[in-house]
């Protein structure tokens, strides 16, 4: 890692909630934004910005760091049995490709094993993270549908354990920002609003809801679906589903994997028709062979064969998580699906913010925001990533 507590970035286009600043410039000071602006209007450098570090922008966009609400780890390692070194290596490898925030995401196992990810996690978050942060921990699983199982080990499938969470949130409290279980299950409902009096994110998927089920589990505070179309009950035009529930509710906000192996591009094209910009989430779900090598891998503790890219259940040939990053995402987004660049940052960033409840800190780029920022090329290649204003990737 690399960098002055102070740069200018200057001559880009620079994405911000009111527009882009074209021709603009960004200050980043004592982990800070300083300040933004263009050139072209009233808004002129601070004098005080002269020392700073200067970064050339040529004609590139300015973004707020990526932040990835479902990941299970990368280049070889997995949140569910990462060590604090371990840790340090999933978060530099998905740092290097833009993501500045993230959520450590589990997989169905039992108690226990979760409990040692929250511990972990807790630890490492205590001890400082010199590259993309972890926010949090989402838990996924175990209460979800043997149906729409997929890579969730089957083994340790139960309905929802109340006592589970308290002993977490009250072990861990605030720790876990999210949970992703089955509506339809046996006292699902009475555990979302037990997730929501906790502060966390109540999400479906790995589910078999009817419509009106995911209907009346937003009613209970349900407000997220992951990895939207894939392992969910799907849209039928007599049965809904839950593709169809989570199309037309706005409660929900709708995670996407944007990698044209889980989503036909039409497909999230009808997504974003139907959610707008507002109310889609860009992730990874990304697995530990991401940024690794075709070969044999794990999730879960089930195995998994990665090929030409593609991560598979050995058993069975399900999709096991992805490969994908956060900057492959976003262009995949923009190139395939046709979104612009600034719904495409929206998408990635200041969505996934606001469903935390962090857009006062991070995921938009304003003054006195913590300096997540990214640098990206005309060609939408990264040449600079910083987090908390250090500079971690230098291109």
């Amino acid at each position: 890692m690399s960098g002055p507590r102070e740069c200018l970035i200057v001559g880009a286009r620079v994405a911000t909630p009111d527009g882009v600043l074209e021709n603009g410039w960004i200050w980043l000071r004592d982990g800070k934004i300083a300040g933004l602006g263009g050139y072209e209007g009233s808004d002129s450098i601070p004098a005080e910005a002269a020392n700073a570090v200067r970064v050339e922008g040529a004609g590139g966009w300015v973004l707020p760091g990526f932040i990835d609400m479902h990941v299970h780890g990368g280049a070889g390692h997995d949140f569910m049995d990462a060590d604090a070194e371990e840790l340090r290596t999933i978060t530099r490898f998905h740092g290097r490709h833009g993501t500045t925030g993230m959520l450590a995401t589990s997989m169905t196992s039992p108690r226990e094993d979760l409990t040692r990810v929250l511990e972990r996690v807790s630890r490492f978050i205590a001890g400082g993270m010199p590259y993309a942060r972890l926010l949090g921990v989402h838990i996924e699983g175990p209460f979800v549908s043997l149906k729409w199982k997929g890579a969730q080990n089957p083994a340790y499938i139960l309905p929802p354990q109340p006592e589970w969470l308290e002993g977490w949130v009250r072990d861990y409290p605030g720790l876990i920002r999210q949970q992703t279980l089955a509506p339809e299950t046996e006292g699902a409902l009475a555990y979302i609003e037990q997730l929501n009096a906790a502060g966390a994110v109540a999400a479906c998927g790995h589910t078999d809801a009817t419509y009106e089920e995911i209907l009346k589990a937003a009613d209970h505070g349900l407000r997220h679906a992951v990895h939207t179309f894939n392992a969910m009950r799907p849209y039928h035009h007599r049965e809904p589903g839950t593709v169809g529930a989570v199309l037309t509710d706005p409660r929900i906000m709708a995670e996407v994997i944007a990698d044209g192996h889980h989503v036909h591009p039409a497909g999230i094209k009808m997504l974003v028709a139907a959610k707008g910009s507002d109310g889609v989430i860009l992730i990874t779900d990304a697995m530990a062979a991401a940024g690794m090598p075709d070969g044999e891998y794990e999730i879960g503790g089930l195995p998994v064969v990665m090929a030409a890219g593609v991560a598979r259940l050995k058993d069975g040939g399900s999709l096991a998580g992805s490969t994908l990053t956060m900057i492959d995402a976003f262009r995949f987004m923009v190139r395939e699906v046709g979104v612009p660049i600034p719904a495409a940052s929206k998408m990635a960033s200041a969505n996934p913010a606001r469903q935390l409840g962090l857009d006062g800190e991070i995921g938009t780029l304003a003054a006195d925001k913590r300096a997540d920022v990214l640098l990206l090329d005309e060609g939408l290649e990264l040449r600079g990533v910083w987090v908390g204003g250090e500079r971690i990737l230098e291109g």
